[in-house]
């Protein structure tokens, strides 16, 4: 699951607990009164109530929300057992019962009895197993049917390594997908090669398999007493990719004696990406409502562009190019064509022209551009075809350029792939500070700056500053 849609999930999540607690709490007051004739339901409900009484109890929603926070009930659980999340939630419910009760004695609220809680938690415990495990079933689903998968390496190969291995196997609804072991020759590789399971690459040879793969998370499982200053090398290798760390708890190769059997045996070490949280929500939503609104609004311009293409040369309307994405996915770019057909094929006799140092590709007056591709390129129309891209998720309006695949292969620094971490973008502060008159290494760090920067008003203002520099044709080539 991506990051926006994780945390459109959670926002849902909080909000379901939330009406949960508030629904249990008015159950529990009815199956009370039921069985206290002293008051009737009817006579209850009759009753005004107090300003006071509201505020206690929005005080009351907003240190259960705590609790549960607190619980773990918001964090990932990929990786957990039915039991574990069962255990989590009856922790949670089972404080949130003690904190009514807290707030019943010092507010003397007579109606909480010691029945009344008990429903209160009943109700509560029902209907938190319930939905939890309707929800693990069917994320685990949509997993099954090859939906919101993560690829994940797993470094060491020793009896750790391989259970949790076994256990990513057998539970595919997890989303999960070994790509294969990273290790060395040593006195136990004999009864790993046994299991039949492969090593696809050594630690050396780690840094070239992250570049050339596509790797969402790596599980370290190398005891750290021999192999820390490795561990620590590939941590600070995968930050500057993007990629998440996962370390064993059981990091000295000693079984701790009181572990909490409730708790994963998985922690996030790193985590090199922007920012997290409703910000990210926001802007994934941004991006859908504004290419559907552009797309709407520009049908006619986008039309007349695709009638003019056909018209004035020949070849497909649209250039369709793989390009690398979030965590070096590979996807087709949307634009329309701007050079004669075949143009990618002409690439290697024109080497000789480029006039960008680095990996990309420019030439300012490329030979193969038509005349009409060039008013398109010096206006931007020609990225128009890319709002569809940002429909579909492969990109988002802001956010580093995405390259095509040669020019990927030629990054000479690690730290340079850490703009992978995130969606590609249409615009970002690349194009408003002059595009292709701007150096490779200035552009990297451009992007770098971004990620360590992003906001939505960032955003915003990328998006603001790049209408005029489009109108300028500043960089345009």
């Amino acid at each position: 699951m991506n990051v926006t849609n994780r945390h459109i999930l959670l926002a849902c999540l909080k909000v379901f607990d939330l009406l949960l607690l508030t629904i249990s709490y008015g159950l529990a007051t009815r199956l009370s009164l039921e069985g206290n004739h002293s008051v009737s339901f009817a006579e209850f409900m009759s009753m005004r109530i107090k300003l006071s009484n509201f505020l206690i109890f929005l005080v009351a929603l907003l240190a259960w929300h705590v609790i549960f926070a607190m619980c773990g009930l918001y964090k990932s659980k990929r990786l957990s057992t039915q039991k574990e999340e069962m255990i989590l939630e009856w922790k949670a419910t089972t404080l949130a019962t003690v904190c009514l009760l807290v707030v019943a004695v010092a507010f003397r609220i007579r109606m909480v009895t010691p029945s009344f809680l008990v429903l209160f938690w009943g109700i509560t415990s029902t209907g938190m197993v319930v939905s939890r495990l309707s929800l693990q079933r069917f994320l685990g689903h949509v997993r099954l049917r090859g939906r919101n998968l993560r690829y994940i390496l797993i470094l060491g190969t020793n009896r750790r390594a391989l259970e949790f291995a076994r256990r990513i196997e057998v539970t595919p609804e997890w989303g999960y997908r070994n790509l294969g072991f990273v290790d060395h020759e040593w006195t136990g590789s004999g009864e790993f090669r046994k299991t039949g399971s492969r090593i696809v690459s050594g630690l050396r040879e780690l840094p070239e398999f992250l570049r050339k793969n596509v790797v969402d998370e790596v599980a370290v499982y190398l005891p750290l007493r021999s192999f820390y200053e490795d561990a620590s090398k590939i941590a600070a290798l995968c930050e500057k990719h993007g990629i998440i760390v996962r370390f064993d708890s059981d990091i000295f190769g000693l079984r701790a004696e009181r572990a909490d059997e409730t708790e994963t045996s998985h922690a996030v070490a790193t985590r090199a990406t922007m920012r997290e949280g409703w910000p990210l929500m926001v802007k994934r939503t941004f991006d859908i409502a504004g290419s559907l609104v552009l797309l709407t609004l520009l049908f006619p311009l986008l039309a007349a562009v695709a009638i003019l293409i056909r018209m004035t040369s020949q070849g497909p309307v649209f250039f369709r190019q793989e390009r690398v994405g979030l965590n070096k996915r590979r996807f087709l770019i949307f634009k329309f064509r701007t050079m004669v057909p075949e143009a990618e094929k002409m690439m290697e006799q024109l080497e000789k022209l480029n006039e960008v140092p680095g990996p990309v590709f420019k030439i300012r007056n490329d030979p193969r551009t038509t005349p009409l591709g060039k008013w398109l390129r010096r206006t931007s129309i020609d990225e128009l075809p890319q709002l569809l891209n940002v429909l579909k998720g492969d990109m988002s309006l802001v956010g580093p350029r995405p390259l095509p695949v040669r020019d990927y292969e030629g990054f000479g620094e690690d730290w340079q792939r850490r703009r992978f971490c995130v969606r590609p973008g249409i615009t970002c502060l690349w194009q408003i500070q002059g595009r292709s008159s701007v150096g490779f290494d200035q552009w990297m760090r451009l992007d770098m700056q971004y990620l360590d920067e992003w906001s939505l008003w960032l955003d915003l203002k990328i998006l603001a500053m790049t209408i005029p520099a489009v109108l300028k044709g500043s960089g345009a080539a």
